[in-house]
């Protein structure tokens, strides 16, 4: 793991982290290994991942608790605590599930076989408080957190990236999503106080401070199922390779629109259909707006990067067309607050929640706006989550067990 992934598990933590703990024993009467796997927020960089451009996510304190140990036999037991279900597998060949959950976890076991990895059975109890479908990826922190926990449990010697590749994988081939690949790496590799600028070509990485203590990023959730998400997602990722394969006629070898720089796009327009177009100019100045808000950071002008921000939501919305009226209600109201420095809808789209730049003395004001401009419109009211910038997966020690170690 990363330097700074130092293990820990602060007060608040304590009790999910027992109540996960104490399930594993009364279910399997063991002593397990514990381990925290982060959720995710990304500030800016939508629908890039997949194009092989730039994204800027964030590992955050939402996460999935996994208690984990090596049990006799090939059997893999896995219990979601939050559900109440159990599911047994053979790990030398898992099944798909109708149940679909523990499809995330067998993707796990599944790729660890098809990568020559020797593990046994084993028994797990997971649960958390990473909001389902809100676009904080608990599917990335339950595949990276499985992979991680077995790793250590097994000895199988996995570095941070194949763990990385190796979950990735499982959400594609197994769950059958295909995802791209920021989820997956943020949470192995997120540090606290501190944004991860991943290109998602070469898996290069570089971190950033985000360290205002005045600042916090508040994530309001439509509560809208993102029906529409998967089916669209691979409309657009089809739109972007076709304008690809267009401008390759004018610059052979062109790869991805990672590759195109603004002025080759306009310089083609009249070729392109509107729609197409549409899709390709977003993902261009997208890109840009990553490297832009890079800069920001660097020189702690939070004020651009929160422009960036809504830059993104305005692309989202009228190039990509991926938000719907509930995002862009709530990013409606955001900019009606002072204090609120950039709002934008975050993940696939069609729903799942707006991530909002605030500062602190701003955080209620917003609060109180967004559930009444929503109810208002809506009838209901959206859910408020506010987050903080957390390190990526790790092992959990309490502090009187670190303090015995340190004795031995």
């Amino acid at each position: 793991m990363p330097e700074s992934n130092k293990p820990g598990a602060p007060p608040d933590e304590g009790g999910p982290v027992r109540r996960i703990q104490s399930r594993f024993k009364a279910l399997f009467q063991d002593e397990p290994l514990l381990v925290r796997s982060p959720g995710r927020v990304n500030l800016i960089g939508e629908h890039t991942d997949y194009n092989e451009g730039f994204v800027l996510p964030a590992a955050v304190d939402k996460s999935i608790i996994f208690a984990v140990a090596p049990r006799k036999g090939s059997v893999g037991t896995v219990h979601a605590f939050d559900l109440g279900q159990s599911h047994e597998f053979e790990v030398s060949q898992p099944v798909r599930s109708d149940k679909s959950w523990p499809n995330y976890l067998m993707g796990v076991v599944d790729q660890l076989g098809k990568a020559g990895a020797k593990i046994g059975g084993f028994a797990c109890v997971f649960g958390g408080d990473i909001p389902i479908g809100s676009g904080m990826s608990s599917s990335a922190a339950i595949e990276a957190g499985l992979a991680f926990a077995l790793n250590r449990i097994f000895g199988l010697g996995l570095d941070p990236l194949a763990l990385v590749k190796l979950a990735q994988k499982a959400e594609n081939e197994f769950v059958g999503v295909r995802c791209g690949i920021m989820d997956q790496f943020i949470n192995i590799f997120g540090r606290p106080e501190s944004v991860l600028k991943l290109d998602c070509r070469s898996l290069d990485y570089q971190y950033f401070p985000f360290e205002r203590s005045d600042l916090r990023i508040v994530l309001c959730d439509t509560l809208v199922k993102r029906e529409l998400a998967a089916s669209e997602y691979n409309v657009r990722r089809g739109q972007c390779e076709a304008g690809v394969k267009l401008l390759s006629k004018h610059v052979p070898g062109l790869r991805s629109l990672r590759d195109v720089p603004l002025e080759l796009l306009e310089s083609h327009r009249s070729e392109f259909d509107p729609v197409i177009y549409k899709r390709c100019d977003y993902v261009v100045r997208e890109n840009s707006r990553v490297e832009a808000a890079c800069s920001d950071l660097k020189k702690s002008d939070f004020i651009a990067f929160g422009r960036r921000m809504n830059g993104s939501h305005a692309g989202l919305r009228d190039d990509y067309q991926v938000s719907c009226r509930e995002l862009d209600a709530l990013v409606d109201a955001a900019g009606e607050v002072p204090g609120v420095l950039g709002a934008r809808m975050m993940g696939a789209g069609f729903g799942g929640c707006t991530i909002n730049l605030v500062e602190e003395t701003a955080v209620g004001a917003l609060k109180e706006r967004a559930v009444r401009s929503y109810k208002d419109i809506f009838g209901r009211e959206p859910k408020i989550y506010i987050s903080s910038l957390r390190s990526g997966t790790d092992i959990i020690k309490f502090e009187w067990e670190e303090e015995s170690c340190s004795q031995r």
